[in-house]
């Protein structure tokens, strides 16, 4: 199984990437975790539907190529950041050929603060069912990000966090390899 990963934030040094980490880190035998970048794309425009950008044909196979998706986002002003947003719309396009569409996905989020990323999470839960992606609804995985539990270099340094985490990527797997079997029988 293959699984993408996408962080939600473009900052190289972005906690959520860190988290992405320990994330791809915590994989069982049999998947493969690869990061989807998509910070080349440029901003949506009908206008170059006609004529895909090599970036955005690029940023649509690397979807094609997983089975399922797993997006750790920051919240922003109460929402998703814009990039993802952009990058979510050009998945989407054209209409014919969504990307996303029955593309399990998974989603977690971090953040200093206590609620985590609760809100920007919901709005990607609605955009997310808006282009068919089945949504993986439990465990939901809010955390209030600190160096003590993430060092650096994908590290989980708290038993307690790195086993939350476990359950979450065990549920995530469970989820895209349900949805890809069912998707298979249809």
């Amino acid at each position: 199984m293959k699984i993408g990963y996408i962080v939600g934030s473009l900052s190289t040094s972005s906690i959520n990437r860190e988290v992405s980490l320990a994330v791809a880190g915590l994989a069982p035998d049999g998947v493969e975790f690869v990061e989807l970048p998509y910070y080349r794309l440029p901003l949506y425009s009908r206008d170059y539907e006609a004529d895909m950008p090599e970036a955005v044909l690029d940023w649509k196979a690397a979807l094609d190529s997983v089975d399922g998706i797993i997006i750790v986002t920051p919240e922003y002003n109460r929402s998703i950041p814009g990039g993802l947003k952009n990058a979510l719309d050009w998945a989407s396009r054209p209409s014919r050929h969504n990307s996303l569409d029955r593309k399990p996905v998974a989603i977690a989020g971090a953040a200093p603060g206590a609620i985590g990323t609760a809100v920007a999470q919901q709005h990607l839960r609605t955009i997310l069912a808006h282009l068919n992606a089945p949504t993986l609804a439990q465990p939901e995985v809010y955390l209030s990000f600190n160096r003590d539990t993430f060092p650096g270099g994908g590290v989980v340094a708290n038993e307690s966090t790195k086993a939350f985490l476990q359950r979450f990527v065990d549920a995530a797997v469970d989820h895209i390899a349900l949805c890809t079997r069912d998707h298979a029988t249809v």
